[in-house]
This record gives structure tokens, C-alpha cells and sequence, in this order.
């Protein structure tokens, strides 16, 4: 009896809540909510195309309720800008879930910690040391010797007999070179010996990588419901084992890096090594250097595989626009040796196209969650504290009053017009901006032009047999970052001289 009235007090508790924010505040418009579940059976799966299509209905800024909770989604420049700038100290916290709490050491990582004296703390060390201009050049060569690896796997692939004319799975060496560049980058390892096999850490590795993608990726009820979180005890638990199995990995490397330290003196550029020995400087707990290696592995495989995907199948599909880098590459660079990333500075139609593919395909097209510290005001409406404010950055990019003829790939838009993506600019915002940005832009800006550069340097690419171009299916897959649902397909043609299809290998740095 004393279950079924805590049963039927929870709507009436919401209803008197929701009433009580009506009278009290001016709420944006939005989708009427339901007791309890709020709008979570109107959602569509790929969230980004939903709120877009309900930013035509109600407004450039509307109100939707996960849940009990609220969440305002601003689709616009105007007020990305009241957001990110205007209003940027008092929305720059974080929403934290169940899972997220527990994925960021209760938030004492970067990306989830709520803003004050930690988060400004961790932030410099990312800006001042683990991201420095000197420590990604000294980076370098890892990036170079992964790309390099990666297009050699391809060209050994699609030279073999038994695959001449035959579509490759794009995705399945994205996500390798990601992999094994990020995990480097982070853990020092590279996790795979000259034959292609992954050792016995790096298979711990990947196991625990896939388990955080499918315990991050099922949205249970329990994260929206919060007094029904007893009910999901088997996801309570399959949860503090994924994060038991990552804190014993983690801290397995930090003990193996520290004693190599110990017996060499020798400090790697890596950021477990910088983190160790930057640790009493910055006053940094066991948490948070575990936290922060992970925010690392998670900011930077996933989305590099994701915007390298998604731009190869826009290069496929405007075979045009794939020529003419090709053009400027071989005019650039020639045929007689590989492009590096100092030649970057001199490829603009090629930094374009990547800049034109982070506007239509932003990795994170809702960008991650600010969570309200105070009331505000957004476009008229008040912002309560403790509600949770979302930037559309897909709905921002393809604003027909902005962008000329939004839908179309064209990066010649960008010879047209002068826009920055690294937040100074809020028609385009694939990196944030304000005090949440993302302190790697520079890193995926250099890496995502680096892999696109090699691609079409070494290969030609075309659609499957009996594919047209039209065809390719170009929807997202549902979540907080936008895989293509359907994996690029498509058929590499090598251009240059086979001896040039070799891996730049280089050891720890």
C-alpha cells in the first residue's frame, strides 16, 4: 500500500512542480510533456533531426523535458552566442547521469566537472601543457606514422588479387588508426606488434572501450527517472564493473610508466607521462589524472573516426570536389614523396573541405549538455537554475538565413566568406566555444586534414559497383556523437607509385 501511494505521488509531484515553474518563470515554448516521463515517447531516435524539425515548429529556442528534467535547446547563432558568451559563467556547468558520474570519477575529470577552481585548474593544464603548440608538434610523428600505417593497410588490402575493384569498409581502418593513435597519444603504447596483432593489454583495452560504448550508448529509463533507479540493479552493477575493470587497466600503466621513469629518468611527451610528472605541480588527484586519460580516449577516437567518415563519403559522392584536392596535392606536394602536415599551411582548397565537412557533419551535433548555476535570461526566456541548455551546432551550420544553399557540399563557400571553427564564430561550432570549448581542437583540426590529405593523395575513391552516388546513405546513427548509420562503402584506386605506400614508423616520443 505504502509502494502504490509513493507510486501515485510522483505524478502529482511533478504536475505541482511543473505549475509551480509556469507561474514562477517564462519558459520557452515546446512539445507538451507527460507526468514523469516528460517528452522521452515524442523523441525521435536521431535527437539532432528532431529537435531541428521542432525548432521550425516552436521557435529557435524551445523547452523539452527528459524525464522530470528540462532541458532548453537554442537553434540559432543569436543565442548560441547569449550562451556560449553573454551568459557563458553561469551555464557552464554540467549535467551529469548515473553513468556519467561514474565514467568521470563524480566529475573530476575536464570535460564533466562543473565549472569553478577544478575545473580552471585542469583546464590550464590542458591548455598550458598536454595541448601546448610545442608538445602536438613533438606529437607529430605518431600522427604521421599512424596515417602512413593506415594507408599502407588500405593499399595492401586493395592491391591483393582476390580485391581488385572491391568496395572497402572505410570504418574498419578509421577506427584502427584512431585506436592505435589516441591510445599512443594517451598511454604511451602502441598495442600492436608489425604483424596487425593486438597484444594481450590491448585486447584488455578494447574490451573495456566496448563496454563503455554499449553501457553509454543503452539510454535506460533509470537515467531519466531517478526514483526508479532501484529497479535497474543488474545496469547498477554491470556499470561498477566496467569501472572497476578501467581504474585496474589505468592504473597498471601509470605504475608501469612511473617505474620506467624511475629506471631511465627519461620523460615521454605522452599525457600519461606528462600527467605523472606535472601531478604535485597541479595538485592533481589519482582520480582526476584517471579521468582525465579517459576524457582523452573518448574526445579523441571516437569523433576522429566519425568526421574522416563522414567526409570521405561527402568526397565520394562530389567527385569534383575530390579532384580538385587532388589537383592541389599533386601541384603541392607532387607525386614523388608523401604529404606531411607542414604542407597543410600551403593546401587552402584542402583546408576548406574539412572546414565545409565539420560545418554539415559536426561530430557532436548537440554539442555536450551546459547545465544552468543560476537563473538566466536566453532570447527573452527565463533559464532556471538547474536546467540544462543544449546548442543545436547541426541546426546552426545548415540555417538557410546564414548559409547559401545549406544543404549542398561546397567548400568554395569558405573562399566566399571568412569563418573561424574554433569559437569565435557561432554559425559554425563543431569545437564549442567560451569556457566549455574543446582544448583539442587544434589536434583534431591537424589529424582529421592529415588522413583526408593522404586519402585522396594516394587513392581515388569510388562507389561500389552498381552504387550511384545519390544512393549512399547519408543518415546519422542515433547518440551523443553521429557515426553514418550505414558504414561507408566504397573502392580505393591507388595513385601513386607503390614503393611511396609505406608506414612512416617511429617509436615512443
Amino acid at each position: 500500500m505504502d509502494f502504490q501511494l509513493i507510486f501515485l505521488s510522483v505524478p502529482l509531484i511533478f504536475i505541482a512542480y511543473k505549475l509551480f515553474n509556469r507561474l514562477r518563470f517564462k519558459l520557452p515554448p515546446g512539445p507538451r510533456p507527460l507526468p514523469v516521463f516528460g517528452n522521452l515517447y515524442d523523441i525521435k531516435p536521431v535527437l539532432v533531426r528532431c529537435f531541428t524539425e521542432w525548432s521550425q515548429q516552436y521557435g529557435p529556442i524551445f523547452s523539452v523535458y527528459l524525464g522530470s528534467h528540462l532541458n532548453v535547446v537554442v537553434n540559432n547563432a543569436a543565442l548560441a552566442k547569449e550562451v556560449l558568451k553573454d551568459n557563458d559563467q553561469q551555464l557552464a556547468n554540467r549535467n551529469r547521469t548515473k553513468t556519467i558520474e561514474k565514467f568521470s570519477k563524480n566529475g573530476m575529470d575536464l570535460i564533466w566537472s562543473d565549472y569553478g577552481p577544478h575545473y580552471v585548474k585542469v583546464r590550464k593544464l590542458c591548455t598550458l601543457e598536454l595541448f601546448s603548440a610545442k608538445r602536438l608538434d613533438a606529437l607529430r610523428p605518431i600522427r604521421e606514422d599512424e596515417v602512413t600505417s593506415m594507408v599502407e593497410s588500405i593499399f595492401k588490402d586493395c592491391s591483393a588479387p582476390e580485391n581488385k575493384g572491391k568496395a572497402l569498409m572505410l570504418r574498419e581502418y578509421l577506427g584502427m588508426m584512431a585506436f592505435l593513435h589516441i591510445t599512443r597519444l594517451t598511454f604511451g603504447k602502441r598495442f600492436m606488434n608489425n604483424e596487425g596483432i593486438i597484444d594481450g593489454q590491448g585486447q584488455e583495452l578494447k574490451g573495456i572501450l566496448n563496454d563503455a560504448i554499449k553501457l553509454g550508448t543503452k539510454k535506460s529509463l533509470a537515467e531519466y527517472l531517478p526514483w526508479f533507479r532501484f529497479l535497474f540493479k543488474a545496469e547498477n552493477e554491470a556499470l561498477a564493473e566496467h569501472d572497476s575493470r578501467a581504474d585496474h587497466f589505468t592504473k597498471k600503466i601509470m605504475e608501469e610508466h612511473t617505474i620506467a621513469r624511475k629506471k631511465t629518468g627519461d620523460t615521454k611527451n605522452h599525457f600519461v607521462d606528462a600527467l605523472l610528472t606535472l601531478q604535485k605541480q597541479y595538485d592533481l588527484s589519482q582520480d582526476t589524472i584517471i579521468g582525465l586519460l579517459w576524457d582523452m580516449i573518448s574526445a579523441g577516437m571516437d569523433t576522429t573516426t566519425i568526421t574522416v567518415e563522414w567526409a570521405m563519403a561527402e568526397l565520394v559522392r562530389n567527385p569534383r570536389v575530390q579532384k580538385k584536392i587532388q589537383e592541389e596535392l599533386d601541384q603541392v606536394v607532387g607525386t614523388e614523396r608523401l604529404m606531411t602536415e607542414s604542407d597543410i599551411s600551403n593546401l587552402p582548397y584542402l583546408q576548406c573541405v574539412i572546414k565545409e565537412c565539420f560545418r554539415m557533419h559536426p561530430p557532436t551535433p548537440l554539442m555536450l549538455p551546459h547545465k544552468a548555476n543560476a537563473n538566466v535570461k536566453i532570447g527573452g526566456y527565463d533559464i532556471p537554475k538547474g536546467a540544462t541548455v543544449s546548442v543545436n551546432v547541426w541546426a546552426l551550420a545548415r540555417d538557410p538565413a546564414v548559409w547559401k544553399d545549406p544543404l549542398e557540399f561546397r567548400p568554395e563557400r569558405f573562399f566566399e566568406m571568412d569563418v573561424d571553427m574554433k569559437g569565435t564564430d557561432y554559425r559554425l561550432l563543431p569545437f564549442g566555444s567560451g569556457r566549455r570549448i574543446c582544448p583539442g581542437a587544434q589536434l583534431a583540426i591537424n589529424l582529421v586534414t592529415s588522413m583526408v590529405g593522404h586519402m585522396l593523395h594516394n587513392f581515388t575513391w569510388t562507389p561500389p559497383a552498381g552504387v550511384r552516388v545519390e544512393d549512399i546513405d547519408m543518415m546519422e546513427q542515433p547518440g551523443t556523437v553521429t557515426y553514418m548509420k550505414t558504414p561507408l562503402e566504397a573502392v580505393p584506386t591507388p595513385r601513386l607509385a607503390a614503393h611511396l605506400f609505406r608506414r612512416v614508423a617511429v617509436g615512443n616520443v
